[in-house]
């Protein structure tokens, strides 16, 4: 197998690599769109990560976890509901619709707050109370992610009759179906994309003012500016930590339900690594502990990785998505924003 080949076509190919940049062009807008619905789950659950981080100094890599419980919690509400896992698409007018969609929202919302609480308090606060090593908290946080995996691959179908968890992803249940609104160049722009990227926009705006326009969130701020004096000024830093867990985990679970809406067949105990691993990613290329970073970052990192899926092949497109990491990086290391939690302003 030759991995260089020239030929009238595309640059590298036989399979290893190709290098197309005229297929990104002829389907630009498209790749675009896509780009921005992958980029608003990604930022939803990168706002969890930095909203831990900006407060505890804590990489939680177990948020992702956080983020699939999220989608067996909207799964689970669905199906007490009455909704038979089929693929088929539900149809039955919009209201309706936007009502099982709330209910969905609101179970993975429940479902993924009450996870990250828990995390915070049975693995976290142990460690802090013991001024337990950064390197502590990271490994808990791994060994954590790992757990809430497992749980819902072995322990969870035994105790739903095998109706949640296990190897294979759950049996879709589409609440939407994808309709063309209007078009944009090639691109078209379909009640999902206006669905999930408005819902990442709103959702994160709401975090943003309730860290900087309100009492908690002056709370927050101080606490990860200076926990010690934020103390001893009469901030609560335990009730903080735990809001803030909460905070993170419910747009976890939003975040799921956006997601299942985008991929139905996604539900699966290890669903949440490889996009846990890339809302990280979008956290730090922002820059780690700035909300609107955590935004832009997502959106940023969704675009990129689908411009690269078209120009260098599909097989590519979690490779783009690290190198543009690394390469943002090496020439701005705190990320593009950059500014910490407790510095940030409105």
């Amino acid at each position: 197998m030759s991995f260089l080949a020239l030929s009238s076509g595309p640059l590298l190919s036989n399979d290893v690599i190709s290098f197309d940049i005229a297929n990104l062009g002829r389907s630009f807008f498209q790749s675009t769109l896509d780009g921005l619905e992958w980029g608003a789950i990604y930022a939803l659950v990168a706002v969890g990560y930095t909203l831990v981080y900006g407060v505890l100094r804590l990489i939680n890599f177990a948020h992702s976890e956080v983020f699939m419980a999220g989608m067996f919690g909207q799964y689970a509400a669905l199906m007490a509901l009455g909704f038979t896992p089929n693929g088929n698409a539900y149809n039955e007018g919009p209201v309706m619709t936007i009502l099982y969609l709330g209910i969905a929202m609101l179970a993975g919302m429940a479902v993924s707050c009450v996870v990250a609480v828990s995390l915070e308090r049975v693995a976290y606060r142990p460690l802090r109370k013991r001024s337990a090593p950064p390197l502590v908290f990271l490994i808990t946080a791994i060994g954590a992610s790992f757990v809430l995996q497992e749980f819902v691959h072995f322990v969870l179908p035994n105790l739903t009759g095998q109706t949640l968890g296990g190897v294979n992803a759950q049996q879709p249940i589409k609440l939407v179906n994808r309709e063309e609104l209007f078009s944009v160049g090639d691109g078209s722009v379909s009640n999902l994309t206006l669905i999930l990227v408005l819902s990442a926009l709103v959702l994160t705006g709401i975090t943003d003012i309730i860290v900087n326009r309100t009492k908690f969130g002056r709370g927050i701020r101080a606490v990860a500016q200076d926990p010690t004096t934020a103390t001893l000024m009469g901030v609560s830093r335990e009730r903080v930590i735990m809001l803030t867990f909460a905070i993170g985990g419910i747009l976890a679970g939003a975040a799921a339900l956006l997601y299942t809406l985008k991929i139905p067949n996604g539900i699966i105990f290890n669903g949440g690594f490889i996009l846990g691993i890339k809302a990280f990613s979008a956290a730090v290329l922002g820059g780690i502990g700035n909300l609107r970073g955590a935004l832009l970052g997502g959106l940023i990192l969704g675009v990129a990785e689908n411009w690269g899926q078209y120009i260098f092949g599909n097989n590519w497109k979690d490779v783009i998505a690290f190198a543009l990491l690394v390469l943002v990086l090496m020439f701005r290391p705190t990320g593009i924003l950059g500014e910490k939690l407790g510095r940030a302003r409105a």
